[in-house]
């Protein structure tokens, strides 16, 4: 069960992909995700922002997918972690050398991630008073003579 989301919602995959990009900005990680039954017309990749969704035709299921990419990735699939609850795709991430998390534990992190208060980036930072009057009194006098 991820937090959030329900497989009722109509727009469960859209919901999952903002979730999962999310995590992935936090853990600067790329992510792949794999979706069963997609009609002919919506089958295919896209990109959303660090996550690529794939939508796999209804002839093929999701963990074939996963599979097939594994091989693809060849070496690079050390890289990855899988995650994923079906037990021959855990041994196929296995004898890529990939990592394994069952997809419970991997709803875990995401729900202690949404738990989490956002830190706010330095950059973002309020202006103490005496740094607001510097700037106000800079932008007063306008641009030195050159």
């Amino acid at each position: 069960m991820i937090p959030g989301i329900s497989l009722t919602d109509p727009d469960d995959e859209e919901a999952l992909i903002r979730l999962l990009g999310e995590y992935g900005r936090l853990k600067r990680h790329t992510i792949e995700v794999f979706f069963d039954q997609a009609p002919v017309a919506m089958a295919g990749e896209r990109r959303h922002g660090m996550v690529r969704a794939v939508f796999v035709q209804r002839n093929k299921t999701a963990d074939e997918a996963i599979m097939a990419r594994l091989w693809q990735l060849g070496k690079r699939a050390r890289n990855v972690l899988v995650v994923s609850s079906d037990r021959q795709v855990q041994a196929a991430a296995r004898a890529a050398h990939a990592g394994v998390i069952s997809s419970p534990d991997f709803s875990g992190e995401l729900k202690d991630l949404s738990q989490h208060e956002p830190t706010l980036d330095p950059r973002n930072r309020l202006l103490s008073n005496e740094e607001l009057a510097e700037w106000e009194d800079l932008f007063r006098k306008g641009h030195p003579p050159v």
